[in-house]
């Protein structure tokens, strides 16, 4: 009778022990690391794989920690779009992300004066952190969308590279300039229309330049969100796909359009604050390692 008191709390342990480790699929030791990992920035690592992973595709972590398994690169041309800077070999993204530009770049082609779309950095062929130093677009879930309007779609690759895309924004990106048009609002507006998007960062500016515009539903509107930059593309940020277990969905944007939010970011670009003087220094950015990222990120490194 002893014995079986004994034994039972040790099997309850164990299943402890094993639920544990399903439930946290992050890297917690280092030595669950290869040591040809160990030290070395994660940006490293990724940067160097030429192809996705032979793989079922399945994003892990979170956008700015995280990677792809199972990548699928976006065609360099399709008819209704262009893949730009091919030598960065960031034209890589989970299925979702790739099905949901060639779906958007039709829409896009029934603009007047757009052929389609040019696009942006999506992803490497892993995801992971970037050589660049980019944060997001780990996951193959996020997009860059050129403002420049494709007159046509037969560039060459050199022309890909060299070729710039034009800014929209004027003041510091409170006001969009003259080269924002109509069809740039309804590009974006069938963008966040998407049901898959999260969310969509754009300058501030113009924000609420669409906020001004939106006539009839503006439920839209509440996925398109202000954020620094993004005045020569806008970025799009896929939810993580239905059944991905191991992806980790950024919180939700705030209720409402949005706009009165977009007004504010405005009004501190004309009148910035006073800068606070108890405020702490930033901290320098550490660069991530294996460590920093899900246990399912040194099997995607791995495989073929």
């Amino acid at each position: 009778m002893g014995r079986r008191f004994l034994i039972l709390p040790l099997l309850v342990a164990l299943a402890a022990c094993k639920t544990q480790t399903v439930e946290n699929p992050t890297v917690s030791t280092r030595q669950a690391i290869p040591a040809a990992m160990q030290g070395v920035e994660a940006k490293q690592l990724f940067g160097a794989k030429p192809a996705g992973s032979a793989q079922a595709p399945a994003p892990f972590g979170s956008y700015s920690k995280g990677c792809v398994a199972g990548g699928q690169q976006l065609a360099e041309t399709g008819p209704t779009w262009q893949a730009m800077r091919l030598s960065r070999n960031r034209n890589w993204g989970h299925p979702e992300v790739i099905d949901y530009i060639q779906t958007l770049s039709a829409k896009a082609a029934q603009q007047p004066g757009w052929e389609g779309l040019y696009v942006g950095d999506i992803s490497q062929p892993r995801g992971g952190p970037m050589l660049s130093g980019h944060r997001s677009h780990q996951l193959g879930l996020d997009v860059d969308i050129w403002m420049l309007p494709p007159k046509r779609l037969n560039l060459s690759v050199a022309e890909r590279e060299s070729i710039s895309s034009i800014s929209m924004r004027r003041e510091r990106g409170a006001f969009v300039n003259s080269s924002w048009t109509r069809q740039h609002h309804e590009v974006l507006k069938a963008a966040a229309s998407d049901p898959r998007v999260a969310r969509i960062f754009v300058f501030p500016g113009a924000k609420v330049q669409m906020c001004k515009d939106a006539k009839g539903d503006r439920k839209w509107l509440r996925k398109i969100r202000p954020w620094w930059g993004h005045h020569y593309h806008f970025h799009v940020r896929l939810a993580c796909p239905k059944g991905a277990q191991g992806c980790v969905d950024q919180a939700s944007p705030p209720a409402g359009d949005g706009c009165k939010d977009a007004e504010q970011w405005v009004q501190d670009i004309l009148f910035p604050p006073p800068p606070d003087p108890n405020a702490p220094a930033p901290k320098p950015r550490r660069e991530l390692t294996m460590m920093d990222l899900p246990g399912q990120c040194v099997d995607v490194l791995q495989s073929p």
